[in-house]
C-alpha cells in the first residue's frame, strides 16, 4: 500500500513523468440524479468518521470512465472483464488522437476499485503498459482515498 507522500515523492523525484500519466477515474448515475458516493470522501478535521447519506434504489444506472481522453460509457455493471475488454478494446480507439510517442511513454492510472485489479486487468497492465501503470499492485501504488492528487477529481 502506497502512502499519499510515497506518490508525492515519487513524482518529485521524477517531474517529467506528471506530464505522462494518463489520469483516469469513474462515475456511477441513475436516472433519478443520484452518483453513487463510492469515490466521495468527507476530509473534516472536526469529524474524521463523517458519512455521507445516499439511496442506490433505483431502476436505471450507468458508469461512465474518463481520463484526459473520453468518456466512455459502459454498457453494463463493471466488472473485471468488461474493464479489461474496456483497456483492450476501446481505450486504443479513445486514444489514436494521442502522438504515437506520447503514447509509448504514457502511464496509466487508476484507483484501487475491485474491478480494476482483477487478475486479466492485471494481466494485460503488465503487458501493454509494462512498468508504466499506477494503481493496485502496478508499477508504482496509488494512495488510498488520495484528496486532489487525480486532477479529474476536481477538473471534471
Amino acid at each position: 500500500m502506497c502512502s499519499w507522500l510515497e506518490f508525492c515523492r515519487w513524482i518529485n523525484f521524477n517531474p517529467h513523468m506528471i506530464l505522462n500519466i494518463l489520469f483516469t477515474n469513474e462515475a456511477h448515475f441513475t436516472c433519478d440524479g443520484a452518483s453513487k458516493t463510492r469515490n466521495s470522501h468527507l476530509w473534516d478535521r472536526d469529524n474524521p468518521h463523517g458519512t455521507v447519506e445516499s439511496n442506490f434504489q433505483h431502476l436505471f444506472a450507468i458508469n461512465v470512465w474518463c481520463g484526459v481522453i473520453g468518456p466512455y460509457i459502459f454498457p453494463q455493471r463493471l466488472t473485471g472483464d468488461i474493464y479489461a475488454n474496456f483497456l483492450q478494446d476501446e481505450l486504443p480507439a479513445l486514444s489514436e488522437n494521442v502522438p504515437l510517442p506520447t503514447q509509448r511513454q504514457m502511464y496509466y492510472q487508476h484507483d484501487a476499485a475491485p474491478s480494476y485489479f482483477s487478475q486479466v486487468v492485471t494481466q494485460y497492465l503488465n503487458h501493454k503498459f509494462a512498468n508504466r501503470w499506477i494503481g493496485c499492485d502496478g508499477t508504482q501504488n496509488w494512495p488510498p482515498r488520495p484528496p486532489d492528487l487525480n486532477p479529474l477529481d476536481y477538473h471534471v
